[in-house]
C-alpha cells in the first residue's frame, strides 16, 4: 500500500493500525468513559457524533497530520479565491461562489464572478415570483400547475433529491416531475402525469447538445406542439432553459430571455446551487433556495475556518480514508432515518463516485492504492429489513452515516419516537454486537434445550466492532439541508487531497458515450459498420434479428 504520503507519517499509521485493528469498540468504549465528548462535534443546529469509530486520540493525531502532508489550508484557499484546480479542464472549481451570501467578491481572471451569480438569483426569483403568483400563464391562458425537469446526471439528481428532501416548504399548487432516462418509458410515463397546458419545462443543459436531455425535450416539444394542433408559439410559454448556448436554445423555440446560464466553473454534480436548481426555485420559493444556500455558505465557512480537530467534513474525510486505506472498506453507507431524504443516497452516489472514481494520480500515474468507495444506502427503517442483515454479521466491513432529525413534519402518534429508537439501537447493535455469553444466556431465558442453545450459539452471535457516525439535526429545513450536503462536498475535497487525484473531472463517463453513438448508427440502418468484439456483434445482431421479426 503505497499512499502518497511520507514514510514517517505513512509507517506510524500503519504500526498504529496493526495495534488498533485488533481491540474492539466494546474495549475502547469500557476504557474511556469521556469517549462520546471527545468524539462529537456540536455545530448549529447539528450533533456529529463518530465516537462510534476505531479510533483513538492518538488516531485523530496521526490522521489530522495528513492535512498538513496535502497542505490542506493552502488548498481550501486555493478552490474559494478562484484558482485553477481542476487542472485537467483548465477551469475554477466555484461551487462555494453560488452560495457566497458574505460581501467578499470572488474573481476569475480578474472578474468578480459573484456579479454573474447575483444576476442570475435576480432573474430566478423574478421568474418564479411569476410562475408561483400565476401572472405566468401557458399558451392557453392556464396557470403553471406542473414543472417538469428534463436533464440527466448533476442537472437531475440534486434538483430531484432536494425537491423531495423540502417536500414540506413546497408549493401546494405545484407538482413536480424529472425525466432523466433517455428510455422512453420515463418521458411517456410523465407526460401521461400532467396537464399539457398547464406544464412548464425545463430543459438543463449547459450546452444544450446532451443526447439524452434533448432527446427527452424534443419528445416532450412534439408532445405539446401537436396538442396545440401544430402551433408551435406555444413552445415559448411552456418551455425554459438552464444552458449555455443561446443559438441551439433559441433554435429549439425558446425565447432566449427565458435562458438561465450557469458557468464552466460550476460542475454538474455540485450545480443545484446554480439555475440548474431552478425546478428547486419554482417548488419551495426564493426565500426558501435562500435559506438553502445560506445553510451551504454557514458550512462552508465552517470548513474554511474552524480548527481540523472541530471541523465536520475534514473528519469525515480523514475517517472515510482511515477504513478505505488501512482497514480496506470498499464500501460506504448511507442511512437516512427520515423519508423525504430517501434519494440522498442516489444524489451522493454521483457526487463522491464520479468525483472520486479515479484511478490516475494529479501526475498522470497508475495509483496502486484504494481511492473512493462505492457508495450505496436507503431510509431506515427500510433498509434494516433488507440489507442491515450483511452490516451486522456479513464479512465485509461497512463504515456507514445514520442521519435523523430530532423533530419530524409529521407528528404523527409514535412514529417519530419508534423511528429514532431504531437509529439509536442499530448504531449501538454495530458497536456492540452480541457476544456468545449474552445470546446464550437470552437462550437460556427462553428455556431452550442445551443442544439447541448449543446448535444455535454460532447463528446468534453478532461481531459488532462496525464503525459509524451519527449526525443528529434539529429538523430539516432547508438551510440544515444545505449545510449537510456541503458537508459531504468538502469531505470529497479533501479526500482527492488525500489520494492526490483531480476531484472534479469526470473523463470515465465519455467512452461509452463514444461506443453509443457508432452503436446507435448501426442500430439505425439495420447493419453492422464497425469493428466490434465477438460479444458485442453477437448481442448487436441478436438485437436486429429479432427486431425484424417485430416489422
Amino acid at each position: 500500500m503505497n499512499i502518497p504520503l511520507s514514510p514517517r507519517l505513512a509507517n506510524a499509521l500503519e504500526e498504529h493500525y496493526k495495534r488498533l485493528s485488533s481491540v474492539h469498540l466494546r474495549t475502547l468504549f469500557q476504557s474511556d468513559p469521556h469517549r462520546f465528548e471527545k468524539f462529537s462535534i456540536c455545530w448549529n443546529e447539528f450533533l456529529f457524533d463518530y465516537s462510534k469509530n476505531i479510533i483513538t486520540e492518538e488516531t485523530i493525531s496521526l490522521l489530522l497530520q495528513l492535512t498538513t502532508e496535502v497542505n490542506l489550508s493552502e488548498n481550501i484557499e486555493k478552490m474559494f479565491m478562484g484558482q485553477r484546480i481542476n487542472f485537467t479542464e483548465n477551469r475554477p472549481v466555484l461551487h462555494i461562489a453560488l452560495r457566497n451570501r458574505s460581501e467578499q467578491p470572488i474573481y476569475v481572471d480578474g472578474h468578480n464572478v459573484m456579479e454573474d451569480v447575483k444576476k442570475v438569483l435576480e432573474k430566478m426569483k423574478a421568474f418564479s415570483e411569476d410562475i408561483r403568483s400565476q401572472r405566468w400563464r401557458g399558451h392557453s391562458g392556464k396557470p403553471i400547475k406542473h414543472i417538469v425537469n428534463i436533464g440527466i446526471g448533476g442537472s437531475d439528481l440534486g434538483p430531484r433529491m432536494v425537491t423531495r428532501a423540502l417536500t414540506p416548504y413546497g408549493n401546494k399548487e405545484i407538482k413536480v416531475h424529472f425525466v432523466s432516462n433517455i428510455d422512453g418509458t420515463d418521458i411517456e410515463e410523465v407526460l401521461k402525469a400532467v396537464e399539457l397546458d398547464s406544464t412548464l419545462f425545463i430543459v438543463s443543459s449547459k450546452t444544450f447538445t446532451t443526447k439524452e436531455t434533448l432527446t427527452n425535450a424534443q419528445t416532450a416539444r412534439k408532445k405539446l406542439v401537436d396538442y396545440f394542433g401544430g402551433e408551435t408559439k406555444a413552445v415559448e410559454k411552456h418551455f425554459v432553459a438552464v444552458s449555455t448556448n443561446e443559438k441551439a436554445v433559441k433554435d429549439f423555440g425558446i425565447d432566449p430571455k427565458n435562458m438561465f446560464e450557469f458557468w464552466d466553473w460550476v460542475g454538474g454534480r455540485f450545480s443545484l446551487w446554480s439555475a440548474i436548481g431552478l425546478s428547486i426555485v419554482l417548488y419551495i420559493g426564493m426565500d426558501n433556495f435562500e435559506e438553502l444556500l445560506y445553510g451551504a455558505y454557514l458550512a462552508d465557512s465552517h470548513f474554511r475556518n474552524t480548527p481540523y480537530e472541530k471541523n465536520i467534513p475534514v473528519i469525515m474525510a480523514l475517517l472515510g480514508f482511515w477504513y478505505g486505506n488501512y482497514f480496506g472498506a470498499e464500501t460506504y453507507g448511507i442511512f437516512p432515518y427520515d423519508q423525504y431524504l430517501e434519494l440522498l443516497p442516489n444524489y451522493l452516489q454521483q457526487l463522491y463516485m464520479e468525483s472520486n472514481g479515479k484511478r490516475i494520480n494529479k501526475e498522470g500515474k497508475v495509483v496502486n492504492y484504494q481511492t473512493g468507495p462505492i457508495l450505496w444506502g436507503n431510509p431506515g427503517t427500510n433498509g434494516q429489513h433488507s440489507f442491515f442483515q450483511l452490516l451486522h454479521q456479513g464479512t465485509h466491513l461497512v463504515p456507514a452515516d445514520f442521519i435523523a432529525p430530532i423533530e419530524t413534519h409529521n407528528p404523527i402518534g409514535n412514529h417519530h419516537l419508534i423511528l429514532l429508537a431504531n437509529f439509536f439501537a442499530q448504531t449501538e447493535a454495530l458497536m456492540k454486537g452480541k457476544t456468545e455469553q449474552e445470546a446464550m444466556e437470552e437462550m437460556q431465558k427462553e428455556n431452550l434445550t442445551p443442544e439447541t442453545i448449543a446448535r444455535l450459539l454460532p447463528h446468534k452471535t453478532f461481531p459488532g466492532n462496525r464503525p459509524s457516525n451519527s449526525f443528529l439535526i434539529k429538523k430539516i429545513t432547508p438551510r440544515t439541508l444545505g449545510s449537510l450536503i456541503a458537508f459531504y462536498e468538502h469531505s470529497i475535497f479533501v479526500q482527492g487531497l488525500l489520494w492526490n487525484i483531480n476531484s472534479f473531472d469526470q473523463w470515465g463517463v465519455e467512452l461509452g458515450k463514444q461506443l453509443a453513438v457508432k452503436v446507435e448508427k448501426e442500430l439505425s440502418q439495420g447493419s453492422l459498420l464497425f469493428e466490434h468484439d465477438c460479444s458485442t456483434k453477437g448481442l448487436i445482431e441478436y438485437y436486429m434479428k429479432e427486431a425484424r421479426k417485430n416489422f
